[in-house]
């Protein structure tokens, strides 16, 4: 089993940037590959980014594409997420997971708790 404490969220303006923390405990967090997904109230989750295992391999949705960037720390086992210019529609509940190299959430077997990113205007 792996289990994922997410931390790093907030508030921020407009513009502003946050990085979103992962960290993993457990066995094979370093063969998972790390998938970023959000919710906004009332809509359906979301595909944000995903970081390949080891191929270095990583995907954006093209909302968040050249302002959010994904890394992750093997000694630290954590993953991060650096969201720069944060834009009002980024607000939601921030997911992290682990699994298959993927856009889908249907291919992650581990979830975080989530964290709140609100952005005002």
């Amino acid at each position: 089993q792996v289990q994922l404490v997410e931390s790093g969220g907030g508030l921020v303006q407009a513009g502003g940037s946050l990085r979103l923390s992962c960290a993993a405990s457990g066995r094979s967090f370093s063969r998972l590959a790390m998938g970023w997904f959000r919710q906004a109230p009332g809509k359906e989750r979301e595909f944000v980014a995903a970081l390949h295992w080891n191929l270095g391999s990583a995907n954006y949705a093209d909302s968040v594409q050249g302002r959010f960037t994904t890394s992750r720390d093997e000694a630290k086992n954590t993953a991060y997420l650096q969201m720069n210019s944060l834009k009002p529609d980024d607000t939601a509940v921030y997911y992290c997971a682990g699994g298959l190299y993927s856009i889908s959430q249907d291919d992650y077997d581990y979830w975080g708790q989530g964290t709140q990113v609100t952005v005002s205007s």
